[in-house]
């Protein structure tokens, strides 16, 4: 939050990672059929903030947009619904993925409209409002977070061992490369100087020997730290989704083909453990098994939900997020389930892995899932 993307708006994001998708895909933007960009936090952005980011990018405005919120899945479930296109024969060529500026996130003022009269006003922090309270509940998610941790009896150690790995991780994605083939600089301008940003900032900001120290932030005896769960942040993630057909015409060799995807939901309390549900749907609609999936990525929206689906679905945390996750990244809400499926492509294509799984869980009580086969 506040960091070097903070001052871009949204669609603007947006607009670099889908130009970013279709320059190393090798396709026009006119040959793009349709757009999908997850979009959570859409107050004070304009009016159809994916049409925004799709127009910015070249895309021509013939070209229908949609902007998908289903909170932290909201990425992937537009990378879904692209595919959902061209398996129906609407589409060939489509642009999906997600975007996030949680830092320009707008305050609002509920009671404006009709006069604030006589006494105090409330002001709201729509970050919190639309993108991190339970309304069902009427608590903040990290509640849910601490709730997951007692239920399954996930220690504060555990948690915080688990972000440690995850910052260990992401630095060593940095250091040997491979974390560059999924980043699209991006241009800034501060004071005059033209600058490029290249690298996830909060990786860098870890500090370790604090970490277990810090106080817990949404009980007094909790687990859940700022430390071990995912930070605040600016971002977007876009992709090239293509039918099989199209690519051989258009002579393109794609990374993976997407061989499934669900969505699953229950307790909006229990929405830590979603994934636990929505992985076994997208593996049987992929007509594959666990033991066919050489990696996986589960979004870190705090290391609990990790470490919680980790035990449940009795994965090997060493084919688990294996270039890091949220924790040590950052997690843009509208974005992260388009970024963890750019990442999982990538870990696939670094560790010469066949089958992939990636996962998100999102507010409400639900999740997504999507299985990818490297080709």
């Amino acid at each position: 939050m506040a960091g070097s993307l903070s001052s871009i708006p949204t669609p603007r994001l947006g607009a670099v990672a889908i130009k970013g998708a279709l320059n190393r895909a090798g396709v026009a933007a006119e040959q793009v059929q349709e757009v999908f960009m997850g979009n959570v936090l859409s107050g004070g952005l304009g009016q159809a903030p994916a049409r925004q980011a799709a127009l910015y990018a070249g895309i021509p405005n013939t070209v229908p947009c949609t902007a998908i919120n289903k909170v932290c899945a909201s990425g992937m479930k537009a990378i879904s619904l692209a595919a959902t296109t061209i398996m129906t024969g609407q589409n060939d060529i489509v642009v999906a993925g997600g975007m996030e500026n949680m830092s320009m996130t707008p305050y609002y003022l509920p009671k404006a409209r009709q006069g604030m009269r006589l006494g105090h006003g409330e002001v709201m922090d729509g970050l919190i409002t639309d993108g991190l309270w339970d309304v069902y509940n009427n608590y903040h998610m990290g509640i849910a977070a601490e709730l997951c941790a007692t239920t399954h009896q996930i220690s504060r150690e555990e948690q915080d061992a688990f972000a440690i790995e995850s910052y260990k991780r992401a630095a060593a994605a940095q250091k040997n490369g491979f974390s560059e083939k999924e980043i699209v600089p991006v241009e800034l301008d501060v004071r005059g100087k033209k600058t490029l940003v290249t690298t996830d900032e909060e990786v860098a900001k870890v500090d370790f020997a604090k970490l277990p120290t810090l106080r817990p932030v949404f009980k007094k005896d909790g687990t859940v730290t700022a430390a071990n769960a995912s930070s605040i942040s600016d971002g977007a993630a876009a992709v090239v989704v293509m039918s099989g057909k199209k690519a051989k015409e258009l002579g393109l060799r794609p990374l993976a083909k997407i061989r499934g995807f669900a969505d699953a939901a229950h307790e909006p309390e229990f929405f830590t453990t979603a994934p636990s549900l929505a992985i076994p749907k997208a593996l049987a609609n992929a007509g594959v098994t666990k033991a066919d999936v050489d990696f996986y990525e589960i979004n870190q929206a705090f290391s609990v939900v990790s470490c919680t689906n980790l035990k449940l679905l009795d994965l090997d945390p060493a084919r688990v997020d294996v270039f890091g996750g949220a924790v040590a990244l950052g997690h843009p809400i509208g974005c992260s389930g388009a970024r963890i499926v750019v990442t999982l492509l990538n870990v696939l294509d670094a560790k010469e892995g066949r089958i992939g799984c990636a996962s998100v869980c999102n507010g409400g009580g639900g999740a997504s899932a999507l299985v990818l086969e490297r080709l």
